[in-house]
């Protein structure tokens, strides 16, 4: 098939929005508790409506992509991202937020499911590693500007400073309510994104067998696996680490440390996310040198003792620790991915379905953390976060793949 560029560069767009929509929780949530007079149990459901539609639809996004094809399902994802996004832009309330955030997850989780096969499409087989490394290069890129954005609306909505974008968001968005204006540019992003993917003609996508999903027999064989669920658990234990800190960060340094959540606490967050892709290259190299098992219990190791120093330690400790647990979070879900594929001999599309569903951890586990947090403050409730990355630990210790990571025995046979 004839390479595209253009789709390829489509694509890398489209992560980039993911990224962009899915991880600005974190920096609003305090600005959302403060808005609608929230506790901190009540806060956790907005992470919660938001990932509990990767469990909802990630298997059902995979069917419709056979039966409609990818430009229908990719339509119909930005149009729900679009008017859940203006909903919570129009219409702002707690109860509107749950709806508005489940509508734009549904959307995300079937983006998901899309974009992998079509940019092995698009971009050709020989080049779907470096494409794929490159698109999580554009989804890190968002999740670092994403909090500046909120910054930069926050700080100039309904204050002396004019322009275009300021203007007309200061005529939408009430004075009491500044971190809208950041549903307002969601909206207009998801809009033209379903204006661009109806005007443009994209490849036919021939699905490989280990990338379609079989509800029937493959599905029931899997789930009699015990070695599935593990790494299903493996996956939701990643995401939910991932959103547990992420989401609570913001809040955590603006209860214990009085770090303004739309200044500082924003930039610690765009710093997780930066340090996180930056981690995602050096794990890279250090999977073509090392058994990706010992490079995961490296990498665990390095974010509980992050973690740690964050919650206890300093407010200058907590500003840098914070961060670093994002570093040391970077290769964990490709591992932890791949080692599950490579642990099960067939039925990938299926078992990668099931591992997708398992994105709804970063719904389940930001959720126990305000509720944990109800009861003992956020600091004791974030300690939950060993669990999950206690398990994530025992895999690099339990897992026995058919097939270990292709490894080199020099740097300078890294690079030839």
């Amino acid at each position: 098939m004839k390479r595209n560029a253009f789709i390829v560069i489509l694509i890398l767009l489209i992560f980039f929005v993911i990224s962009f929509l899915t991880n600005i929780l974190g920096p609003i949530i305090p600005d959302i508790v403060e808005s609608f007079d929230l506790s901190i149990g009540l806060a956790g459901f907005l992470p919660f409506a938001f990932f509990v539609a990767y469990g909802v639809m990630s298997i059902p996004a995979g069917l419709m992509v056979e039966k409609y094809g990818e430009k229908m399902v990719l339509l119909l994802a930005f149009i729900l991202s679009f008017g859940g996004a203006l909903l919570f832009a129009v219409v702002p309330g707690f109860s509107i937020a749950l709806f508005s955030l489940f509508l734009i997850g549904v959307g995300m989780a079937m983006l998901q499911v899309v974009i992998n096969p079509l940019l092995r499409v698009a971009g050709g087989e020989e080049k779907f590693a470096f494409n794929s490394v490159l698109a999580q290069l554009f989804f890190g890129a968002a999740s670092f500007l994403s909090p500046l954005l909120y910054s930069y609306l926050v700080l100039n909505v309904h204050s002396s400073n004019s322009g275009f974008l300021i203007d007309i968001l200061n005529k939408l968005v009430p004075e009491n309510l500044k971190w809208v204006s950041l549903y307002w540019v969601f909206a207009v992003i998801s809009l033209l994104m379903v204006v661009i993917i109806a005007l443009v003609k994209f490849p036919k996508v021939d699905l490989k067998e280990d990338e379609k999903i079989d509800v029937g027999k493959a599905f029931s064989e899997l789930l009699a696996n015990k070695s599935v669920l593990l790494f299903f658990f493996g996956i939701f234990a990643y995401v939910g680490t991932e959103q547990g800190i992420a989401n609570w960060i913001s809040k955590f340094l603006q209860t214990y440390h009085n770090v303004d959540p739309a200044t500082t606490g924003a930039s610690v967050i765009s710093y997780f996310w930066g340090l996180l892709t930056i981690g995602c290259f050096l794990g890279l190299i250090l999977l073509k040198l090392l058994d990706s098992r010992k490079v995961l219990i490296f990498f665990t190791v390095g974010a509980i003792v992050s973690l740690l120093a964050a919650l206890f330690g300093s407010k200058e400790i907590s500003l840098y620790a914070f961060p670093l647990t994002g570093f040391f979070a970077s290769v964990m879900y490709s591992v932890i991915f791949s080692l599950a594929l490579n642990s099960v001999p067939n039925h990938h599309g299926t078992f990668s379905g099931i591992l997708c569903a398992g994105i709804a951890g970063g719904a389940v586990v930001p959720l126990i953390i305000g509720g944990l947090g109800e009861l003992f403050g956020l600091k004791l409730a974030m300690l939950f976060l060993l669990v999950t990355l206690g398990y994530i630990l025992s895999i690099g210790v339990w897992a026995k793949p058919l097939v270990n990571n292709d490894t080199v025995k020099s740097f300078k046979e890294l690079f030839t």
